[in-house]
């Protein structure tokens, strides 16, 4: 049985329940009124069996009547609350449903994905190794393997890394020490030595004005520029350009990540923040990824006081940009 079917079995029968009270209710409004006029009927036929004159016999039935209506409006006050109550009680539910069914789906979505994420770097260094191992290579061919298995341990840790951020941020137990740095400095040499280390085939450009000082958390702030950075490499293309941008703009300072990939959908833009949010199915998505990278960007944005926005590159491809007071 597919797993489609198992989720909207209770749903099924959560509608039939909804469709057997509804008409239990219709049925409850028909019997009320039918036995409030039958009561008016046979109070009528008292009054005329005790023999009262015309006008009493008038007045008598005229005094039923209001007191039927007002009966008739209590009944369809009490029923309009009770289908106000049932409605919202429905919207409700469901509400409920459709999140608890996302929230399955993302984690189902997760799993496979770090599951993949965690597997391909072990995978690749302990062939390295074994290559290492089991064959005479010379000086040269052995440095790059090494380095290639340094690449793929550091790709592990960076994302051991993202996960224990993401749970620490979740459990609110998140910590950070700000120091005053140069940011120019710090970023430069950060993005030197990951661009030599992961040789990616896109082509970087770094513009970074010089001397610009900012408080950061040392050990947390790089998550901001290396997820930024990996989201752009990740739906680049390998002939694009990709542009790392850090200026002072009117007492302001504007990080930037600029890339020439496929682009975000103005629809999308409201969601690419949340926890474990990615497009499509894992079954079938090519780019690689957790859904955690611009959760715990936008989260370390705030804690250093920014505000992240992001919006269309001209021609095609996306910026992300941060703006930080100095």
């Amino acid at each position: 049985m597919s797993s489609s079917n198992i989720k909207s079995r209770p749903l099924f029968w959560f509608y039939i329940l909804v469709t057997y009270v509804i008409l239990q209710f219709f049925w409850w409004s028909y019997s009320m009124v039918k036995q409030n006029n039958e009561i008016t009927r046979l109070e009528e036929q008292v009054n005329v069996l005790k023999g009262e004159s015309l006008d009493e016999v008038v007045a008598n039935g005229n005094k039923l009547n209001e007191r039927l209506h007002r009966r008739w409006i209590m009944i369809a006050g009490e029923g309009s609350v009770f289908v106000c109550l049932l409605l919202l009680g429905i919207y409700q539910i469901r509400k409920s449903f459709n999140k608890e069914t996302a929230l399955a789906n993302q984690q189902k979505n997760f799993l496979l994905s770090v599951t993949h994420e965690l597997k391909s770097p072990i995978a690749s260094a302990k062939l390295q190794l074994q290559t290492l191992q089991k064959r005479e290579l010379d000086r040269e061919k052995q440095k790059e393997i090494l380095a290639n298995a340094i690449n793929d341990t550091d790709r592990l840790n960076n994302l051991v890394e993202n996960i224990l951020l993401a749970a620490k941020i979740e459990n609110n137990v998140f910590t950070s020490h700000k120091e005053e740095y140069n940011l120019s400095d710090y970023i430069t040499e950060g993005m030197n030595q990951t661009i030599e280390s992961f040789r990616y085939k896109q082509r970087v450009v770094l513009d970074i004005d010089p001397n610009i000082f900012m408080k950061i958390d040392r050990m947390s702030f790089p998550s901001i520029i290396l997820n930024l950075f990996e989201n752009a490499v990740k739906y680049s293309s390998s002939d694009s350009t990709i542009k790392v941008g850090l200026k002072k703009q009117n007492q302001k300072i504007i990080l930037s990540v600029a890339d020439e990939g496929l682009g975000i959908t103005e629809e999308e833009k409201k969601y690419i923040f949340r926890k474990f949010y990615r497009i499509g199915s894992e079954e079938t998505r090519k780019t690689k990824g957790t859904g955690l990278g611009l959760f715990i960007v936008d989260f370390l944005v705030k804690q250093h006081n920014g505000i992240i926005s992001v919006r269309n590159n001209v021609p095609k491809g996306t910026i992300f940009e941060v703006e930080f007071n100095s």
